[in-house]
């Protein structure tokens, strides 16, 4: 079920680069998650910038950061899900995959991930994780092969950045300690996305959920941004829901889409294609949180997210026959970029 655009995108010599991944993971009966950010910058070292960064929301979406500063602590493969950056430890050898418990052994602070294994300690923050992951739905239509999410012209490098869905839904079993705190999990919902290129988009919107109130198995990612396409900018969107063994895309080259996007507090999103329909609503009362994305001048503050989001979706047949009705009230939500003095609609 590998995705493309699993691997490291770095082309080993370009100084003005990030790559970014995102994982989390959901605990429904808490009504909490944990989002973990990983992101690395100007690999060669020679800039600022350079460097990586671990970002985390946990509970109640506190949020905290970790600068892993030296590039040349962080590895990651060229081909698959797979990286790791190095903080503290008196290993010896290049950065790369260890066991885990050679990992718990030597590496004192640092983190590795790959398709099947999220592993990581930051111990000034009173913060460790380790658990296993089953992937359910990749991006695309279950058992066959995977898509890009931005379709065939990703593979020509010309949007800024670049976004890829590696994981819409799978089940994570392990624990992750917390200020204090233990929390064990057996099959929680997990997801993973990345971002690579030059900085994030001008302007963007995200709200993702697979952690549903009473409909087991449904997936959803949503977002939309004014990006980068070569000497030009555009406005575009997507939808893709996973839901019994079925794929549902709503993307430009396929469907209409329109939103209405408050700078917080709401997002409204809908899309038709020649088969289907779909709403999506989210909500929150929460004030979000802000973190921190790549941009030309390093990681900044500019993304506001809440994990607890209300979400609904209704989707139907182009004839009205309804295929999907849900809600959640664990839904992530985003905004992020320029531009929010005023709604957002299209």
């Amino acid at each position: 079920m590998r995705v493309p655009h699993s691997g490291y995108h770095w082309n080993g010599v370009d100084p003005d680069f990030f790559e970014g991944w995102y994982f989390r993971v959901t605990l429904p009966k808490l009504r909490e998650s944990f989002a973990f950010m990983y992101s690395i910058e100007d690999p060669l070292g020679k800039s600022d910038r350079s460097g990586g960064a671990v970002q985390m929301l946990g509970i109640d979406e506190q949020y905290l950061i970790s600068s892993f500063p030296d590039p040349h602590q962080f590895w990651a493969a060229k081909d698959e899900l797979g990286l790791g950056h190095w903080g503290e430890t008196k290993l010896a050898i290049s950065p790369q995959l260890l066991s885990v418990a050679e990992f718990d052994r030597q590496i004192t602070e640092g983190y590795q991930v790959t398709a099947t294994l999220h592993q990581g300690a930051l111990p000034a923050q009173d913060c460790r994780w380790c658990y296993h992951l089953v992937p359910v739905y990749g991006w695309g239509q279950p058992q066959q092969t995977q898509q890009a999410t931005a379709g065939l012209l990703s593979y020509l490098s010309i949007f800024e950045p670049g976004w890829q869905m590696l994981m819409a839904h799978g089940l994570a079993t392990g624990w992750i300690e917390w200020r204090g705190k233990r929390y064990d999990f057996i099959n929680a919902p997990a997801y993973s996305e990345k971002n690579w290129g030059r900085s994030f988009p001008q302007k963007w919107f995200w709200v993702n959920c697979n952690s549903f109130d009473e409909t087991v198995g449904l997936a959803i990612t949503a977002g939309g941004g004014r990006r980068k396409v070569l000497w030009a900018t555009e406005e575009v969107g997507m939808i893709g829901i996973h839901y019994r063994d079925r794929f549902y895309e709503f993307v430009p080259w396929n469907s209409q889409m329109s939103w209405q996007i408050q700078p917080w507090g709401e997002w409204k999103i809908q899309a038709t294609n020649r088969d289907f329909q779909v709403e999506l609503i989210g909500t929150t009362d929460s004030a979000g949180t802000m973190v921190s994305t790549p941009t030309e001048q390093g990681l900044v503050l500019c993304c506001r997210d809440t994990l607890k989001g209300v979400l609904s979706i209704d989707l139907r047949t182009r004839q009205g026959q309804q295929i999907i009705k849900a809600n959640s009230n664990n839904a992530g939500l985003e905004v992020g970029g320029t531009g929010w003095d005023r709604a957002w609609v299209k």
